[in-house]
């Protein structure tokens, strides 16, 4: 399985920016995509994740109401929508892919794949 993040880029705060992640190889029909990021000096931290079959999101705390996860299953693709930035969100965004589908789990040692990450800058 490959992941492949995009979409990342410089911007000023309050603007909002896309990001997406296409998988590729033998990903199987049932799977959770998740999004995970991780500013300079600190921990990795959940972002948002979505589950392929039912659809259902989970959201981490801090974006929570800014942030939207969004999935094109013929694509394989997920999306991040991320409104109203701050520059606290300005972090290496990364993509990750857990096999075992139903929940949308925000721990990351439940996600086996991980793509190379895209980095997002929000200036004050």
């Amino acid at each position: 399985v490959q992941l492949q993040a995009s979409g990342g880029g410089l911007v000023q705060a309050g603007d909002s920016l896309r990001l997406s992640c296409a998988a590729s190889g033998r990903t199987g029909s049932s799977y959770v995509m998740g999004w995970f990021r991780q500013a300079p000096g600190k921990e990795r931290e959940f972002v948002a994740a979505i589950d392929r079959r039912s659809g259902r999101t989970q959201t981490g705390d801090s974006v929570r109401g800014r942030f939207t996860i969004s999935e094109d299953n013929a694509k394989r693709t997920v999306y991040l929508q991320m409104n109203s930035l701050k520059p606290e969100d300005t972090a290496r965004y990364s993509c990750a892919l857990n096999p075992s589908g139903g929940f949308a789990s925000s721990y990351e040692d439940r996600y086996h794949y991980w793509g190379q990450g895209t980095l997002v800058t929000v200036s004050s």
